[in-house]
């Protein structure tokens, strides 16, 4: 789940703003993932645009990142619609 050889902070270090993405990072008792568009990426973190906001990821508790593509249109885009 790792590009930039093998280090996740340098390839969200890498992309440009806008790239969406999926970020595996440490909290107490596991992990937990961030998935949307980079908005930003300093040197001691990164903000996601997530569905429910904006969302900082402390660089030092990534474990994993990649690039993901698009949302494909479905059902949360069928029923705001008024489609069932």
């Amino acid at each position: 789940m790792t590009d930039a050889r093998g280090d996740p902070v340098a390839l969200l270090r890498s992309l440009p703003v806008g790239t969406r993405v999926v970020i595996r990072m440490r909290v107490p008792g596991g992990f937990t993932d961030v998935l949307g568009d980079l908005a930003d990426c300093t040197d001691a973190d990164c903000t996601v645009r997530t569905r429910r906001g904006p969302t900082q990821v402390p660089l030092s508790a990534v474990a994993l990142a990649k690039p993901v593509p698009p949302p494909r249109p479905g059902r949360h885009e069928s029923l705001s619609a008024g489609g069932s």
